[in-house]
């Protein structure tokens, strides 16, 4: 069965729009506010639909599947690397992004809107990557 990246999918074609709308923005503008607003909340969701697609695909490697949705998010990932879904730097990039999360989660200000868009080049691409490797694999 193959797995369903379409929600995946569509939200990073929306962190993607909002990026890029956020960019040409002027930052006193309450545009700009609202396109880093949405740029947060997508890289979000992605980050947590990135964790619960990849125990999707790594159920055929586990002997239950309880085994994989006892997994933390780091778990995954790393789990990810060993069975050659993604590579090293992938994965420690996407440890980055959930510390970086976690780091700040306490400040939902401007401080961690700013820390969070510094990532997202470099995490859309890592997320389109990932929508093909899931995609691309097969779930039991």
């Amino acid at each position: 069965m193959n797995i369903d990246t379409t929600y995946y999918e569509r939200c990073i074609e929306t962190l993607e729009k909002a990026y890029s709308l956020l960019l040409d923005a002027n930052p006193d503008d309450i545009e700009y506010d609202m396109y880093r607003s949405a740029s947060v909340k997508e890289f979000e969701i992605i980050l947590e639909q990135s964790g619960k697609l990849l125990k999707k695909v790594l159920k055929p490697y586990f002997h239950s599947t309880k085994a994989v949705d006892q997994l933390h998010f780091k778990d995954i990932f790393r789990h990810a690397t060993l069975r050659s879904l993604i590579d090293t730097d992938t994965c420690e990039r996407w440890l980055r992004y959930r510390d970086n999360r976690n780091n700040t989660a306490h400040d939902y200000g401007v401080n961690f809107a700013e820390d969070t868009l510094k990532l997202l080049p470099k995490f859309i691409e890592d997320a389109n990557h990932l929508a093909t490797v899931i995609r691309q694999s097969k779930s039991q």
